[in-house]
């Protein structure tokens, strides 16, 4: 696709959301950089330089609704808003983490992307890219809130992609795997699924196997890059990474899916 109408981006006030909202500015999009609270994005315009396309800051929340409105021009759409919860067992994870992760981490999405297609059609078409989690390739444990959110939002992307072709609206899912961001600096802990008994080893092994992959940390700026492109390129896939790490996950999967479930 041309670089050319309105972008809108959530979850940008930082990390990838962030990136991705100046990346699609430099690309030549006008770029409504969607956040909770929009003067944490009062810097944007200075990072632009000579960018072909603008960016601007707005309050859009996916949780609430009445924030959301989307230009006749919209073009893309980027499903980057999510949160995450303590690293727990299932056992021991309460029912009100899963409903405020997935609160966010899909129902947002779906409110978002359903008010989005009209305008898309109207515009002709465009791009809906969802931004989910190389994680929910293999069977991480304490991650079942996260993963089965992100998972959820792999699935919808899988209909959304079926329904929407007719349309001229292409679905892009980003699978990241470490790329340097808060959420990313937040899990260089020990989980919290160490205070339960019997999980206590495997906690200390989740950490260091976090540890263990600190060189292979993808800075947002880079992972942008690679979405950008992938927004771009009409010859795309549905599944995509945006860094080295996530992109050998996503083809290891490919060859094989079942090899990273455990027997």
């Amino acid at each position: 696709m041309e670089p050319r109408g309105t972008a809108v981006v959530t979850g940008a006030s930082r990390g990838i959301g962030r990136a991705v909202a100046l990346e699609l500015a430099r690309l030549g999009f006008d770029v409504l950089a969607g956040m909770r609270h929009p003067g944490d994005g009062a810097d944007l315009g200075a990072s632009l330089a000579d960018a072909a396309g603008t960016v601007r800051a707005v309050r859009l929340d996916v949780t609430d609704p009445a924030t959301m409105a989307f230009p006749e021009e919209l073009r893309v759409l980027v499903n980057n808003a999510a949160v995450e919860r303590d690293y727990l067992p299932v056992e021991h994870a309460p029912l009100e983490d899963w409903r405020a992760v997935f609160e966010t981490n899909l129902f947002g999405v779906v409110e978002t992307t359903r008010r989005a297609i009209p305008a898309l059609r109207r515009a002709g078409g465009g791009v809906i890219c969802n931004v989910t989690s190389s994680s929910i390739l293999v069977p991480v444990p304490f991650y079942a809130v996260y993963r089965a959110s992100k998972a959820a939002v792999a699935a919808l992307g899988e209909t959304l992609a079926a329904e929407l072709a007719p349309f001229g609206i292409r679905v892009v899912e980003i699978l990241p795997g470490p790329v340097a961001t808060d959420m990313l600096a937040a899990s260089d802990r020990l989980p919290e699924g160490a205070r339960h008994e019997g999980y206590e080893q495997m906690a200390q092994e989740m950490l260091d196997g976090r540890r263990a992959v600190q060189d292979m940390v993808t800075s947002a700026a880079d992972a942008a890059r690679a979405i950008g492109a992938a927004i771009l390129d009409d010859t795309a896939g549905l599944r995509t990474a945006c860094d080295p790490l996530g992109q050998g996950l996503l083809d290891a999967w490919r060859r094989d899916p079942l090899q990273f479930v455990p027997s």
